[in-house]
C-alpha cells in the first residue's frame, strides 16, 4: 500500500517538476542492486532553468512503492504504471495488482511483485513490458518512509478519505466511520490496509483515488503564488524520498507542463480486469491470481490508446 502511495508520489513528481543540483541527487541517493534507475549526470544550474518550457510528448512511467529503497531483499506492494498525456491534460493509471500470475524472465511463473524481489527494478519492468505488451519509459520508485514525508509536504493539511468501520482499529482513529482527514502515517496505513473482505482488491481502489486527491493537492499546493515561489525548494525536499531514471531536464519541462496545464482528467484501470482471472494455489508462490493473459493484455492496450472521456 505504501508503495502504491510512493508510486502515485513519484508520479506526482514527474508532473509537478524536480528541482535539484547535481550534488544533491548523488549526496541523497541509495545504492540499489539490479536498479534501471540512475543518478543522472546530467548538471542543470538554477541560471539554466527553464521553468516556462512545455512538455509535448505522451510518457509511460512505471510507479513503484517498495517497503525500502536499496535492500536486495526488499518487495513491491505498489505496481502502477501511468501514462501522462500533456497536450491533452490526461492521465491514465493501470495498476497492476502484485499477486498477478506472470512468466518472470529467467525464472519460473510467480507473483508480479516477485520480479522486484529476484531482479529489482529493471526485472520488474522487463517482465511488465513482455507480459502485457507495453513499452515503460521510464521508472520511479519511492519507499514508505519517503511516502510519509511527501505527503506532509503536499498534503500539510492531509486528505479526506471515506475509513470503514473495520479500518477504524488499523488506524488507531476514533469517533464513528466515515469521512476522516489523514495525514502522513495514518494515510500510509489507509493505503495498506487489507484486513476486511476485499483484501488487495480494495487496497488497489483506495490507492488509485488517493493519488488522484494528491494530484488536486499539489496542484492547489503548487501552482498558487507561494507555490510557485517556494517550488525548488519544495520539489528539492520531494525528490530527497524518492529514486527514478527521468532526467533532470525532463522533469523540469514536466513540472512546468503540469503547473501551467493541469491535468483535468484522471482515468483507471486494474489489471486483471473484472471475470478474467481465477484465484489459484501454487506450491512455490501460494496464492495467485491465475490470469487470461491475453484478454488483460488487449484490455491495457485499448485503455491506454483511447481517448479519455471526458
Amino acid at each position: 500500500m505504501r508503495r502504491m502511495m510512493a508510486v502515485f508520489l513519484i508520479f506526482l513528481l514527474a508532473g509537478c517538476g524536480y528541482y535539484s543540483s547535481k550534488e544533491n541527487i548523488e549526496n541523497n541517493q541509495p545504492n540499489m542492486k539490479n536498479k534501471t534507475v540512475e543518478n543522472t549526470s546530467e548538471e542543470m544550474p538554477v541560471k539554466r532553468f527553464r521553468p516556462f518550457q512545455s512538455y509535448k510528448k505522451d510518457v509511460n512511467v512505471l510507479l513503484l512503492g517498495v517497503d525500502s529503497r536499496g535492500e536486495s531483499s526488499s518487495r513491491s506492494d505498489t505496481i502502477m504504471l501511468a501514462k501522462y498525456e500533456p497536450l491533452n491534460k490526461k492521465v491514465k493509471l493501470v495498476s497492476l495488482m502484485r499477486d498477478s500470475y506472470v512468466t518472470i524472465p529467467g525464472h519460473d511463473k510467480s507473483k508480479l511483485n516477485h520480479a522486484y524481489f529476484y531482479g529489482g527494478d529493471k526485472l520488474l519492468k522487463e517482465t511488465i513490458e513482455k507480459n502485457f505488451n507495453v513499452k515503460i519509459d521510464h521508472v520511479a520508485l519511492i519507499d514508505f518512509q519517503g511516502f510519509i514525508e511527501v505527503v506532509n509536504i503536499l498534503a500539510p493539511q492531509g486528505l479526506k478519505v471515506n475509513v470503514s468501520k473495520p479500518m477504524m482499529k488499523d488506524l488507531r482513529i476514533s469517533g464513528e466511520p466515515g469521512m476522516h482527514v489523514l495525514k502522513g502515517q495514518q494515510l500510509l496505513d489507509y493505503v495498506r490496509f487489507r484486513h476486511d473482505a476485499m483484501s488487495d482488491f480494495g487496497r488497489v481502489k483506495r490507492q488509485q483515488d488517493v493519488i488522484i486527491s494528491l494530484k488536486d493537492q499539489a496542484v492547489e499546493t503548487l501552482g498558487s503564488f507561494d507555490g510557485i515561489v517556494k517550488l525548488p525548494e519544495i520539489l528539492t525536499e520531494v525528490a530527497n524520498h524518492m529514486d527514478t531514471d527521468i532526467a533532470l531536464k525532463d522533469y523540469l519541462t514536466l513540472g512546468a507542463t503540469f503547473i501551467l496545464n493541469p491535468v483535468s482528467n484522471v482515468e483507471t484501470l486494474r489489471v486483471p480486469v473484472e471475470n478474467s482471472y481465477t484465484n489459484k494455489y501454487t506450491k512455490h508462490a501460494g496464492e495467485v491470481l491465475n490470469m487470461d493473459m491475453q484478454r488483460n493484455k488487449d484490455t491495457i492496450s485499448e485503455f491506454l490508446l483511447k481517448e479519455v472521456s471526458e
